[in-house]
């Protein structure tokens, strides 16, 4: 057997864990708490998830709760010939879909034409105005949302009246009202959104750039060749974890955005949960819907990350 065809293997150096975690000690105090904070709020009630198959009884603990008809089934079949929730379902699907075509490439966008930017404080100022809004609550962008979107007194509707047009009814009408959350959705996070991307991008080797202008590439060129690709990795993950979250969504966008003339439009899961659990007492009817909608989420994330890693991205895990 000659030289080349032997392997030489270094020796594995025992790791001595008493001195490591002696000598990073705070980093694991800092992960103490987001893991208390697991454990309880997301671990933990996770045993009352049979509430799903059972029926529930506020004086009875789970154990000795009944189950449910049809082998503990009856309240998901209960859910699936509900119109109310297929028309959640619904809408949470086109909702989000609509959310991510539209809502996920402009974070990336704005982040490459930042970076583009040569004056460094107006760069600054920028970013600082368009990840403001991330830090208003959605009871706030709704009362904005009505000074600007009303057809009576509405700001941009007046403005549409002066120039000779119709006042828009964009809080009214089923289809501008989704035009209308779709755009109040992306102007809120896009700019909070790109920080991950404009970190990724200062991660981007300068020499890269300098060896691209060497040879004669323009800011564009340089842009689709160098820095794409180097942020290529975070925006597949975001993208895993966006489609992971395709049939959940947050409740309070949905329902401060809401009213009764778009409410077959508007209606979500995270929405009839609420109105069908805390409101209507239906605890095991909506702990089922929260256990179909888990389920789903996680063969869809499952699914995106499958399919990141087949396309040679390294994906989420």
């Amino acid at each position: 057997m000659s030289a080349k065809e032997k392997k030489v293997k270094a020796p594995k150096q025992k790791v001595n864990w008493k001195v490591y975690i002696k000598r990073y000690w705070q980093l694991y105090a800092l992960l103490l708490l987001p893991m208390v904070y697991l454990l309880i709020f997301k671990y933990i009630p996770m045993k009352y998830i049979l509430i799903a198959f059972k029926k529930y009884s506020i004086v009875k603990p789970i154990g000795e709760m009944p189950w449910a008809a049809n082998h503990g089934m009856q309240y998901f079949i209960q859910a699936f010939s509900n119109n109310d929730f297929k028309n959640a379902l619904r809408n949470t699907v086109v909702l989000n879909l609509l959310d991510l075509v539209i809502g996920f490439p402009i974070p990336i966008i704005f982040a490459l034409i930042l970076n583009e930017l040569p004056f460094r404080k107006f760069k600054k100022t920028v970013q600082t105005i368009a990840y403001m809004p991330h830090f208003l609550s959605w009871v706030i962008i709704y009362g904005l949302a009505i000074q600007l979107f009303t057809p009576t007194n509405g700001l941009i509707n007046m403005f549409i009246e002066r120039m000779g047009g119709e006042a828009i009814h964009f809080l009214d009408d089923p289809v501008k009202w989704v035009g209308t959350y779709i755009f109040l959705g992306v102007w809120q996070s896009f700019g909070w959104n790109s920080i991950v991307y404009l970190a990724a991008i200062a991660g981007i080797s300068p020499e890269l750039y300098e060896a691209a202008s060497v040879d004669g590439a323009n800011r564009f060129e340089k842009m689709w060749h160098i820095t794409l690709p180097g942020i290529r990795g975070t925006i597949v993950t975001l993208l895993v974890m966006a489609l992971g979250n395709i049939l959940g969504s947050g409740f309070d966008r949905p329902f401060a955005l809401q009213n009764n003339l778009v409410m077959k439009y508007a209606e979500v899961i995270s929405t009839f949960v609420y109105k069908h659990g805390i409101k209507g007492l239906q605890f095991s009817l909506t702990t089922a819907v929260g256990l179909f909608q888990s389920v789903v989420g996680v063969f869809f994330l499952l699914f995106a990350n499958w399919l990141a890693r087949k396309l040679g991205e390294r994906g989420i895990w």
